[in-house]
């Protein structure tokens, strides 16, 4: 049930003929609650679902009055309320928490209860993909057979998961055979913009795989979660992370062909910085509108921890992308009146 706490309720049209409704950033700024429209567009988003569910329990006006008094350089001690759209499971993960919902409707059963009522309230994607083994290679039915093993060694497995997409409403499987999660499925199953009970909203997911965030390159706030966060998840409850940094990179140059983002980011930026120390949202930025905190001259010494990356940038030059550099971006603070908001 929708809630609109701070009246930020607008109207809009999406197209010809429909009527829709969303929660305005610009009427929580003219309110009072800060200068929104300054913030990076991931806090914004992420703000949008406090606003949304801001009910006084799970989230309440404080969560929302924190988060948009945001500030680049602030001190990270108050904790975020994060309630997202749909889930994300890979099949290792995926299987049990399925299996969890699957012993909980035999639970409700033996009570006397509707099984039906045990389900995920919102969307879940199960992307089958860790399962898949190399028994067969250097021959041209290599993939086939390998598939033909891969449905014998998980014939169980596979057809309990079958079942789950036929027995609750709001699980979808991706089934072996489409893919890995990471390269194809993350950017296929978003999109971008969504609506409930005539309410329109950004798209934001939690995640069980290490790539989920990849798709925060489209406008999809994206954060990873283990399988107990993503199991509350499921059942509409928000998980909580203090107040991230926002990371703005700046990229100039070309990809080799044949050369993807996701190599590009994951084994020649991220890898090389300790990608488990990142704990930050991360967005494209434009100069034009940003400033850098500060980038160093080129170096081919990366700096000895990511919070040197944040704190003082670092110019990357290698052999996939040059020239390029990472910087930590801040919004551009207007010159003059004109150019206020």
């Amino acid at each position: 049930m929708a809630t609109d706490t701070f009246k930020t309720l607008r109207d809009f049209t999406p197209s010809p003929g429909k009527k829709g409704r969303y929660h305005s950033l610009a009427a929580l700024e003219a309110a009072g609650l800060g200068k929104i429209s300054r913030l990076p567009v991931s806090i914004r988003i992420v703000l949008e679902s406090l606003v949304r569910f801001c009910d006084g329990k799970r989230v309440t006006e404080e969560h929302v009055r924190n988060l948009a008094a945001w500030e680049p350089n602030g001190k990270r001690t108050t904790e975020i309320p994060f309630i997202v759209v749909r889930i994300v499971l890979q099949d290792l993960i995926g299987f049990g928490a399925l299996n969890d919902l699957s012993a909980m409707r035999a639970a409700a059963e033996r009570q006397g209860l509707a099984a039906s009522k045990i389900e995920p309230l919102v969307p879940v994607d199960v992307v089958v993909d860790h399962s898949v083994e190399i028994d067969v290679y250097n021959a041209p039915d290599a993939v086939q057979r390998n598939q033909e093993i891969e449905f014998k060694r998980n014939a169980e497995r596979y057809s309990f998961v079958k079942w789950a997409q036929g027995a609750f409403e709001t699980v979808r499987v991706v089934p072996p055979g489409n893919g890995i999660i990471h390269q194809i499925n993350m950017e296929y199953l978003s999109r971008g913009v969504w609506e409930k009970d005539g309410v329109w909203f950004p798209d934001t997911v939690f995640g069980t795989d290490s790539h989920t965030t990849m798709v925060n390159g489209i406008g999809v706030v994206a954060w990873g979660v283990g399988g107990i966060e993503a199991e509350a998840g499921m059942l509409g409850q928000p998980n909580a992370f203090l107040t991230p940094d926002v990371v703005g990179c700046h990229m100039t140059g070309k990809l080799r062909e044949g050369v993807t983002a996701t190599d590009r980011i994951l084994t020649q930026i991220l890898n090389r910085f300790g990608v488990e120390e990142i704990k930050a949202l991360h967005q494209p930025f434009d100069p034009k509108k940003h400033e850098a905190v500060m980038a160093t001259d080129e170096t081919d010494q990366p700096p000895g921890s990511v919070a040197q990356v944040l704190e003082n940038g670092y110019m990357l030059h290698d052999r996939l992308l040059r020239p390029a550099r990472v910087v930590v971006a801040k919004p551009r603070q207007p010159s003059s009146q004109a150019e206020q908001p």
